[in-house]
């Protein structure tokens, strides 16, 4: 009898070790506070999560709203965790800058000056690999790929960088009147955890970089679209919004 007791408690304890690693390895979605605006936050660990991007369907059409997202990433029978869209993009809702998918680079680097956000440098872009992830000016990137030190699975290029190694884009500035919705993607010391980040008030710069620096705790961080940014947090019960918003590329995670 004694026997017995002891294999149901053990089982019991690896059933409860089993869930709680389960657990763990689902990203943490929360709403948070910093300096009086809220926002939205998911936090994943790479390697627990796939994490990815996503621009097109089987047919090659562009997915285009987080309603057709959904689907699409959930056609094999895998829960979508979360997604954001994930950078600029032209009005045939291709890539503005580099794009990869599948270890296939879509579009190529964009390495030119111009006008807007995306061009307000250094600008930057966000890799996923299959054991960590980063933030990474794109001249710098631009130059590991080319040597071949770098080969990431997914990435997608935007900007301006948020943080560049603990230090705030230069040329933000703290009391901007420039309020937009906003998100952004920033990656922990380690290269191990991705957060990513949609203001729900309005914030200039100064502060969106701020919440990744000091409040999520990442060093290099990446802002990724204004304006009309949006999330797919089934378990916050946050679909994308209230309007039909089209997108080009969108980046996420789903469960393994």
């Amino acid at each position: 009898m004694q026997a017995l007791r002891m294999r149901r408690f053990f089982t019991f304890a690896a059933a409860v070790l089993l869930a709680a690693g389960v657990a763990r390895a689902e990203p943490a979605c929360r709403q948070t506070a910093f300096e009086g605006a809220a926002f939205l936050v998911c936090t994943a660990e790479v390697g627990e999560v796939r994490l990815r991007t996503w621009l097109d369907d089987d047919a090659g059409q562009p997915l285009r709203t987080f309603a057709r997202l959904k689907a699409y990433a959930e056609k094999d029978g895998r829960r979508l965790l979360f997604a954001f869209n994930a950078g600029m993009f032209t009005p045939e809702h291709r890539p503005a800058g580099l794009y990869v998918e599948d270890g296939r680079v879509v579009k190529g680097i964009n390495l030119k000056r111009g006008r807007g956000n995306f061009h307000l440098l250094p600008n930057g872009v966000l890799w996923i690999g299959e054991t960590r992830a980063g933030v990474m000016e794109s001249r710098r990137f631009a130059r590991a790929m080319r040597r071949g030190r770098l080969r990431p699975r997914f990435a997608t290029q935007s900007g301006p960088l948020l943080v560049i190694g603990g230090r705030l884009h230069p040329q933000f500035r703290r009391g901007s009147d420039s309020l937009k919705i906003r998100n952004g993607a920033g990656v922990r010391a380690g290269g191990k955890v991705v957060v990513f980040a949609l203001a729900l008030d309005a914030v200039n710069f100064h502060t969106f970089a701020r919440l990744f620096r000091d409040h999520l705790k990442t060093p290099n961080a990446l802002f990724l679209d204004g304006g009309i940014s949006q999330a797919l947090i089934p378990d916050l019960g946050h679909f994308g919004g209230l309007l039909p918003l089209s997108y080009g590329p969108f980046v996420g995670a789903v469960a393994r």
